[in-house]
């Protein structure tokens, strides 16, 4: 989203491996052995270099139906810099639990030929599913010419500012439809951009399709905020933002709680090391209700990071135990997300953004975003079982 160099720094304990080693064998070697934990395993989906693209970035993460996991990210052929940019939306699927996955599908691509698109490009994308459908969902933005998180202007048009499109698949990930831009619909023309948080949406108990959102308004200030359908996609509304005054925030997650409420977690602008938080309370309708409990908690570099709830109820936080972009922990609260553990370390190297969902066996996968020995960025791709990290 913002266009942050993601700098891997080599850390002096690390352990380096050769550079021919297999992506898997070079990543898990460069751990400190104190965190090889056999409940823990790891593999790398996506490298530098794969397939032609020179980087790879913000994960996204679902489970269907089927047990399929589907993995979306942004492909960034040229380099890893933010919109406008050649950037695809990709999908990898698994079927066994994570451990292999299948060819890079492109999900989303527009032509990068088109005169004055700047590579036409759609990224930061975020997945949900449809369990009444198995259908899933992803939302992205797409930017013709310069109208990413910096270039975006007001109006509704393309060619003035950045389109939430949304694409589905009817088919478990395989294919996907044609994306529609629902930026109509949904935002203000004074506004400068909406569009969504990445990683990962959520379907309400009641069948609502929600995704974290985020806009900027007509000074340019950054607010956290949901989108909604209720008819499986055809048509969207959109919540006010979650805190509508300081701090600044931008990319989110939400989980419904068991009320009914939804508890949304936000990257914090205002460079205050804690992430912000809030929750949205409804009754009757989905639209009509006000955001409470605004706080900060949780430690945090200013980044975006994963949130879910397991069936067991215990909601479950991935993100960077660090005032830097390192030290991947998943955090668990059995409270609502009144209060967090401490955390529990999944990796020391230098980390960013992730994505985690509850697999069709109940254990956990992470996709998320770390350096390996050469100070590459890969999408690796880890699986727990609940109690390594969520304490009896």
């Amino acid at each position: 989203m913002v266009n942050y160099v993601f700098v891997f720094v080599l850390l002096a304990t690390w352990s380096l491996a050769p550079a021919q080693d297999s992506p898997t064998d070079s990543a898990i070697a460069a751990l400190d052995t104190s965190h090889q934990d056999p409940r823990v395993k790891r593999v790398v989906v996506r490298r530098e270099g794969d397939d032609g693209s020179k980087s790879y970035r913000i994960p996204g993460l679902t489970v269907t139906p089927k047990g399929t996991l589907v993995a979306c990210f942004d492909i960034r052929w040229d380099g890893s810099g933010d919109l406008p940019s050649n950037i695809d939306v990709g999908v990898m699927r698994s079927t066994d639990n994570g451990d292999t996955w299948g060819k890079m599908i492109t999900a989303i691509d527009y032509d990068q030929h088109v005169p004055n698109s700047q590579g036409n490009g759609v990224g930061d994308p975020a997945i949900l599913v449809d369990r009444n459908t198995g259908h899933l969902y992803i939302a992205a933005l797409w930017s013709f010419g310069n109208n990413g998180w910096n270039g975006s202007g007001t109006g509704l048009d393309p060619a003035e500012t950045g389109q939430l499109v949304v694409s589905r698949s009817t088919d478990d990930g395989l294919t996907w439809e044609r994306p529609m831009s629902i930026t109509s619909q949904i935002k203000d023309k004074a506004w400068r951009l909406l569009f969504n948080g990445p990683g990962a949406g959520i379907q309400l108990t009641d069948g609502t399709l929600v995704f974290p959102a985020q806009f900027k308004d007509s000074t340019g200030k950054a607010s956290s905020c949901f989108i909604f359908s209720q008819d499986q996609g055809e048509k969207w509304q959109i919540s006010p933002p979650a805190i509508p005054g300081t701090p600044l925030t931008s990319e989110s997650q939400i989980v419904q709680r068991s009320d009914g409420s939804l508890l949304m977690t936000m990257r914090n602008e205002t460079r205050d090391p804690q992430r912000a938080w809030s929750c949205w309370q409804w009754t009757n309708h989905l639209a009509n209700g006000n955001w409470v409990d605004t706080r900060l908690d949780v430690p945090d570099p200013v980044c975006m990071a994963g949130l879910m709830r397991h069936p067991s109820g215990v909601l479950l936080l991935s993100n960077n135990n660090s005032n830097r972009r390192e030290r991947m922990t998943i955090r668990y609260s059995k409270d609502e997300g009144q209060t967090w553990s401490n955390g529990r370390l999944l990796d020391p190297r230098p980390s960013a953004y992730s994505c985690i969902a509850t697999m069709a066996n109940g254990d956990i996968g992470i996709l998320y975003e770390c350096g390996d020995n050469r100070s590459t960025e890969t999408l690796t791709f880890a699986t727990f079982p609940l109690e390594w990290v969520v304490e009896e």
